[in-house]
């Protein structure tokens, strides 16, 4: 697909974007329902424990995207489509109901898995995982293909008292992508296993103490209730094992380790990492630090250094380093009895600015980032060591937050008395232009009613599946995306400038100061001027498939999708800084022209030394698309007419700019075109010269290296006859006693190794054949040798209670035995005779000689 408007043209009017059947029936609530406006506020701010409402405040995401398949949730029904059918045939596009009873709740969220064999969907309060079926159930004839679903955590999730579900997500590192984890408000963290057990979690994190009878708290409720979660990020460090939770207040707290129970790493990370915490004991041995503190940091990185070594001594053979790198299967390690401490609330430096006419609203979601390649382990660059935290508010304040100070692992123990709470630097707090997209909408009379509908909405963020540095924010009214390039940019800049000027921070304070903020691009609004109502956005999908367009799917709560195109860019090249730029200029000034010679002028100067630079009415995004319900009043109202005005001056100046920047482009042309003719006259006076290269000097060339060839033949010839005159003339023959000692050489050669190969004569082979008898011979040895020391044990225990009797028996075996070993010494005898062999004398005369 090249354009937006095929993908919308295919899919207007697929029977999977169907309204569910509790709002479509006639005994249903009606389309006005999902409309968030003042008379549906209070099904967006309140759930009833009683009913699972379809609109309840809290997480939306009711859309997914498997390789080339949509999955879409329309109240408790899961519809699922193939992408692929629908490019392909335009007319009678249906779509399958997957079959799954133990679903009986309205769906909200839904997260695949990280193969994508499993579907987690979760309402209100339950929790339920579904088996999809496989790439082939389009050619099934029913409607309805039977899946396995199985309900996750009844007993926690499933009562009348259970808390709500604020977010659910598998882990990455969770072996075969079975560990699905649960956060509910109460700041509970469960984790389940579904290979192992659907209804006890293996592990269960808390991020909200219990509180204590006898005790009062004059604090928030909105500072006990989690809005949302997310998991750290990084390669040499603590933070894929890091697990950071937002509360609605804007609070943020983090736990570290943790780890699921059956979990598959990177062998590559736990040596990163036991590097990491040997590198943190060395600078402690190293520093001068107070005793107190000193006793602190020396406990807390003898007890990291604890949990890497029992990590590292589950890694299997084969994984030390420097090997490839392989997935490993590890659990947690039980050396250690405490418990991992909860870290925060995190310190905003500075304080995060409140947006103007804004009451401040609850925090909804949370998103850490790391960048940098996955696979490029060899090469760092500036920014991959640096997290960034993107928390989103009710309305529609973004806080991008630098985690300079990573969160390292820590347990309770009472020798730890640091106290010192962790930091994030504040960056850049972004407005998203709600309060005035509404604002705009409203009279001065309404102003302060149409912002209550702000209470109803719960940005989410979407990370992009292919470009790390694009994150999505979609809400009650629109969908907005932010461009994290321009910031990382800045960054990089600002520390490699800070590296090179080692000791002074005013670099890096400058750099800062100039850096680029976060691009804001408004891509979809979904707010009526004319009903002062909004159809909340409840999914948005990005195909990962190589087979689809790169596109964003976004849609309402009227069950309406929006698709627009998205351009796939390289990479920017990083900015230099102005020391290497300086640098790399004077270097090339020297290696062209002496210390006290100008640098010669360049053979072509072209017309296109300024790079040409878009005007920014060109690269700038004109303002959001609208995506409103399709009605039949025509209505016009003061409001409506007010912002149709404002959009009219807004289209104008627009329209001004872009002929600015038209005509800047044309001169641009007109300039390129000049350039485009030097270079084709550039060109042919190349052409020519290189004809004339490859014709006559080429010619000429052949022939001069040919008579260096041949001159280079005559030379080595010379010299060959030089070397043997002085070799005759040094040593003319061999001396008498050289001719004697070669021809020795050469009989003790033959003698040794024999005439020809199989030469039964020659040492080496009389040596293999009396190590083979010898061999043959030993066993029998070895038995006898141990005979004769049993027998004298024998004797010597029984010496003085022998009788006549037995000392005449033990006289006559003892000649036999002596006149065994004389046969087999005459034997040996007349093997060395026929071998040529001299041997000692037999043991025997030697025993003889010494009684």
């Amino acid at each position: 697909m090249d354009t937006d408007e095929d993908w919308n043209a295919l899919l207007r009017g697929h029977s999977i974007f169907s309204l569910p059947r509790s709002v479509e029936n006639p005994a249903g609530k009606g389309k006005s329902t999902l409309e968030l406006s003042h008379n549906t506020l209070p099904d967006f701010t309140s759930i009833d424990t009683d009913t699972d409402e379809a609109t309840p405040s809290g997480r939306r995401q009711v859309m997914v995207i498997k390789d080339s398949d949509v999955i879409v949730a329309a109240g408790s029904e899961i519809r699922i489509a193939s992408l692929g059918d629908a490019k392909s045939q335009r007319a009678g596009q249906t779509h399958k109901v997957l079959h799954t009873p133990n679903v009986t709740f309205e769906i909200h969220s839904m997260v695949l898995n990280p193969n994508s064999k499993l579907l987690a969907v979760a309402g209100a309060f339950q929790v339920a995982v579904v088996v999809l079926p496989r790439p082939g159930f389009t050619r099934l004839v029913p409607s309805t293909v039977d899946c396995k679903s199985i309900q996750v955590g009844q007993y926690y999730h499933a009562a009348k008292d259970s808390p709500p579900i604020a977010k659910i997500e598998w882990h990455p590192w969770g072996e075969g992508g079975t560990t699905l984890m649960v956060m509910t408000t109460d700041g509970k963290l469960r984790e389940y296993d579904i290979s192992q057990d659907t209804e006890e979690p293996q592990q269960v994190l808390s991020f909200v103490p219990e509180k204590k009878s006898k005790s009062f708290l004059a604090e928030d409720s909105a500072e006990r209730e989690v809005a949302s979660f997310t998991l750290g990020r990084g390669k040499a460090d603590w933070g894929p094992l890091s697990v950071y939770a937002l509360m609605k207040s804007g609070d943020i707290y983090s736990l570290c380790p943790y780890m699921p129970t059956n979990a598959s790493i990177p062998s590559s990370y736990i040596h990163a990492l036991e590097c990491f915490v040997h590198a943190k004991k060395e600078y402690l041995s190293r520093s001068v630090l107070g005793e107190s503190s000193s006793t602190s940091l020396s406990t807390l990185y003898d007890y990291q250094h604890k949990y890497v070594s029992a990590l590292l001594k589950q890694l299997p053979p084969g994984t030390a380093f420097p090997a490839t790198s392989r997935p490993v299967s590890v659990r947690p390690p039980s050396t250690i009895k405490a418990k991992p401490i909860r870290q925060g609330p995190f310190l905003l430096q500075p304080a995060p600015r409140i947006l103007d006419d804004s009451e401040g609203g609850d925090a909804t979601d949370i998103l850490y980032m790391a960048f940098g390649g996955e696979g490029d382990e060899d090469e760092e660059s500036d920014t991959e060591r640096l997290g960034v935290l993107l928390v989103a508010f009710q309305d529609g304040k973004v806080d991008v937050c630098l985690d300079v100070e990573k969160v390292e692992a820590k347990w309770e123990h009472r020798q730890h008395s640091n106290h010192d709470l962790p930091m994030l630097a504040v960056y850049e707090s972004i407005d998203l232009g709600t309060i005035s997209t509404l604002q705009k909408a409203s009279t001065s009379t309404s102003s302060s009613s149409i912002l209550d509908l702000l209470r109803g909405s719960h940005p989410v963020f979407l990370r992009d599946p292919i470009q790390d540095e694009t994150v999505y924010v979609y809400h009650a009214f629109g969908v907005h995306a932010l461009h994290l390039a321009p910031l990382l940019q800045a960054l990089s800049t600002a520390l490699r400038d800070d590296n090179s000027n080692e000791g002074d921070d005013e670099h890096l304070h400058i750099a800062l100061e100039k850096a680029s903020a976060t691009v804001v691009q408004p891509m979809l609004t979904t707010f009526s001027a004319e009903r002062k109502s909004s159809n909340p956005i409840i999914g948005v999908a990005i195909p990962n498939d190589v087979y689809l367009t790169y596109s964003i799917f976004i849609l309402t709560s009227a069950m309406r999708l929006v698709v627009f195109p998205l351009s796939l860019h390289s990479d920017p090249p990083p900015i230099s800084s102005h020391d290497d730029l300086n640098k790399s200029t004077n270097t090339l000034n020297r290696s062209q022209a002496g210390p006290n010679e100008p640098a010669d002028p360049p053979l072509y100067i072209s017309l296109l030394q300024d790079p040409y630079v878009p005007d920014a009415i060109l690269t700038r995004p004109l303002g959001p698309r609208l995506a409103l319900p399709q009605t039949s009043q025509d209505l016009l109202t003061p409001d409506t007419l007010r912002f149709l005005a404002a959009q009219f001056e807004q289209f104008m100046s627009q329209i001004k700019g872009a002929h600015v920047a038209y005509n800047a482009a044309g001169m641009r042309s007109v300039l390129q075109h000049q350039e485009f003719r030097r270079q084709r006259e550039k060109f042919k006076e190349i052409d020519t010269l290189v004809g004339q290269l490859n014709n006559t000097r080429q010619d000429q060339t052949k022939e001069r290296i040919q008579r260096i060839h041949d001159t280079q033949r005559i030379l080595l010839d010379r010299m060959e006859k030089i070397l043997r005159v002085l070799m005759k003339s040094a040593s003319p023959e061999l001396s008498e006693h050289e001719t004697k000692w070669f021809e020795e050489l050469k009989r003790m050669k033959q003698e040794i190794a024999g005439t020809k190969r199989y030469d039964s004569e020659s040492l080496e082979n009389r040596t293999s054949l009396l190590r083979r008898e010898l061999d043959r011979m030993l066993p029998n040895l070895k038995e006898l040798h141990e005979k004769e020391e049993r027998i004298k044990r024998k004797l010597a225990d029984h010496q003085e209670h022998l009788g006549v009797s037995q000392a005449f028996e033990l006289g006559e075996r003892s000649n036999a035995e002596r006149a065994k070993i004389s046969s087999i010494e005459a034997e040996i005898s007349r093997l060395a005779e026929k071998l040529d062999i001299s041997l000692g004398r037999p043991p025997s005369e030697k025993a003889d000689d010494t009684s």
